[in-house]
């Protein structure tokens, strides 16, 4: 799911960086903001597609509704490795020796904040209970709602299938409807049955597709809901300027109700057992060119940001390390691989490159990754196959289509492509390759060098350059050739990761290439009743191995995460699901 790029930005010197100020604090409302006295956390964002859980499938709109709902469980944003606590669950879940009966308690007293949908009460936000957690998986499930979320739960709780079958009908979904493994057992009880083990499924709660709705929210504004959260998370949605700026205040419910959530007592720093969220306000603002970014956080008017690669030389020495200047200024740097794999993928439904397994193996033999990984100023780690380093099952040996370009022109040749020339026509073999974010100079010269890799064997690469719910859209309805994605895990197991090839996820599922293989499906299916084990491992890598030779994707790097930050801003850890963090975030001297 979601797309990381970096832009190229100009450096800058001198009356270069005061003229730009200027221009920001007179054109961006940003100088305005930061004279304000209420404490603000300010970031930028990418354009989302709004605040519906259902539809968070990229990391722009994770982030997005990860502020104002929650689920059961979350993520600990302390520990490593990474583990799951209660969140709206009042404890950790009771499950049957057979892995089968997962019972919750929900804690009381959870409020969703007060809105015009809660009509019945004059619009004051009502406790949240059992049955909202049922309907909010159930929402994902109807067809209707068009979620591509619904690959966590297929096949996994008895009789949402079959929900979801009836829900395709041209009527209204009956969200009455029983089923049978997810239910309400009480106010404050909640049941759900699986039809088999799935060890995954506090990873899957945590996810974004586990958040919680209330049922009135989405019927009062329908096809609006998208835009109007009403959730129960930290923060409430204040303003929203779509495309350009979104901001957030701390939710009232939390006082009004007496919600206690506090920072972990042992947590780093002063602020361990301080009632959160710690930083009442945030800015998120839609920067879609680095520079301007880059000015902005000299200014203060960004507290963190990532490095992007032109950026490089003026943050970094060659060592990697801050620069003196940047570093007496009280600026922070932070550096950590990602859990996530970058990628440009072939769309299997393509008539031209779908059922030319030779073409596919030739494209990713052209892949030049140590130019690849020198154009990134080292900021990625050659890949070895889709499931990147630190998670169980990774593949250690090199990919068996890296690059070689005799082979690469052996392989186009048998592909019925000689010279990268079409026999019938005498023509060139021209593809496609779709990218996302058009307004990002990195991008390009990235999917410019991706060309230029492709001309080594006669092939030529057009660029499609779309804005990102375009780009999301083409995916979604295989319309495009090539495309290039990084998905960043959802949780840290290897089946998140294989699971981008199974055929039961195909689009608008996240198996975007639409990649399918009975032998592949066969060994993911297997892995996925198993606990963690030795057994497990060897399948995940067996798996890995057979799609990396149908090559569906060419795997591009496994990215490392470069940002910098004010001294300011306090208790800001990288962390792999960022959804909600920020409640934990201070910004001091302000």
């Amino acid at each position: 799911m979601r797309l990381a790029t970096r832009a190229r930005t100009p450096r800058l010197t001198g009356a270069g960086f005061l003229l730009a100020g200027l221009l920001l604090a007179a054109g961006c409302g940003g100088g305005r903001e930061a004279f304000e006295d209420v404490p603000t956390i300010r970031q930028t964002t990418a354009r989302i597609r709004g605040f519906d859980p259902a539809h968070a499938g990229d990391l722009a709109s994770v982030t997005a509704v990860g502020k104002v709902y929650e689920g059961l469980l979350q993520y600990s944003y302390w520990q490593r490795p990474y583990q799951v606590e209660p969140l709206l669950a009042a404890a950790m879940p009771e499950v049957s020796e057979d892995g089968l009966v997962w019972r919750f308690r929900l804690r009381e007293g959870i409020y969703f904040v007060d809105d015009p949908c809660f009509e019945a009460r004059g619009g004051r936000g009502r406790e949240l209970v059992a049955d909202d957690v049922v309907f909010s998986i159930l929402r994902i499930a109807d067809v209707k709602v068009g979620s591509g979320g619904y690959w966590v739960f297929r096949g996994r709780i008895e009789g949402l299938d079959a929900f979801r079958e009836a829900s395709q009908g041209s009527g209204p979904t009956d969200y009455g409807r029983e089923v049978a493994g997810l239910r309400a057992a009480g106010r404050y009880e909640l049941e759900i049955r699986l039809t088999t083990p799935y060890p995954q499924l506090p990873w899957v709660l945590a996810m974004p597709y586990g958040f919680v709705v209330p049922r009135e929210a989405v019927e009062f504004y329908g096809a609006e809901f998208v835009n109007h959260p009403v959730g129960t998370g930290p923060y409430v949605l204040a303003s929203a300027r779509q495309n350009y700026r979104y901001e957030y205040r701390a939710n009232p419910k939390w006082v009004e109700t007496g919600r206690d959530d506090r920072m972990p007592a042992d947590a780093p720093g002063a602020n361990a057992g301080q009632p959160l969220p710690l930083t009442p306000r945030i800015v998120d603002v839609v920067v879609g060119d680095p520079s301007t970014a880059w000015l902005m956080f000299l200014s203060g008017q960004l507290d963190w940001m990532d490095v992007s690669r032109d950026l490089w030389e003026s943050i970094l020495t060659p060592q990697w390390e801050l620069r003196p200047e940047l570093a007496a200024r009280g600026i922070v740097l932070d550096q950590a691989p990602q859990l996530a794999v970058s990628y440009t993928a072939f769309n299997m439904d393509d008539p031209v490159v779908g059922p030319n397994r030779k073409l596919r193996q030739a494209l990713a033999r052209a892949f030049d990754g140590e130019a690849w990984r020198e154009f990134q100023n080292g900021r990625i780690e050659i890949p070895t196959g889709p499931v990147p380093p630190g998670v169980a099952g990774t593949l250690e040996e090199p990919q068996p289509f890296g690059f070689d370009l005799d082979e690469a022109r052996r392989l186009l040749a048998e592909a019925g492509y000689p010279e990268g020339k079409d026999p019938a026509t005498g023509r060139r073999l021209t593809l496609t390759l779709e990218l996302g974010q058009a307004d990002n100079p990195e991008a390009r010269q990235a999917a410019e060098l991706m060309a230029s890799f492709m001309e080594r064997i006669g092939v030529v690469l057009e660029l499609s350059y779309n804005n990102w719910p375009a780009f999301l859209q083409k995916i979604e309805r295989r319309q495009a050739q090539m495309f290039s994605l990084t998905w960043v895990g959802d949780y840290p197991d290897a089946q998140n990761f294989l699971q981008l090839f199974a055929s039961e996820n195909v689009s608008p599922g996240p198996n975007r290439c639409n990649y399918v293989n009975p032998r592949f499906d066969e060994l993911y299916r297997r892995l996925l009743a198993l606990p963690p084990s030795a057994e497990r491992e060897e399948i995940c890598r067996e798996a890995a191995r057979v799609l990396l030779e149908d090559c569906p994707w060419i795997m591009t790097g496994y990215p490392v995460a470069v940002s910098v930050q004010q001294g300011r801003l306090e208790n800001r850890i990288r962390h792999d699901f960022p959804w909600g963090v920020e409640k934990y975030w201070r910004v001091g001297g302000r």
